[in-house]
């Protein structure tokens, strides 16, 4: 199975909170990536996750209980 399989669709963990600037801080993509999200292909997707992951500062990376729920778009 690939890497993009093996984890949810959307990075989204349901908190989400941009205190102002443009990334969420829950899930650490930008607003335009969150609205768009379900019009980027898989290979934008990927990017984006790649992206996210060796940044690591949203709370998606800092909490494991927080990444177990569900998530949405």
């Amino acid at each position: 199975m690939s890497e993009l399989h093996d984890r949810p669709d959307s990075p989204c963990i349901g908190v989400c909170s941009t205190l102002f600037d443009e990334v969420c801080k829950g899930c650490g993509r930008t607003a335009s990536e969150v609205s768009n999200w379900v019009f980027f292909s898989e290979d934008e997707k990927r990017a984006i996750w790649e992206r996210i992951t060796r940044e690591g500062t949203a709370m998606r990376f800092c909490d494991d209980t927080v990444t177990s729920q569900p998530s949405q778009p």
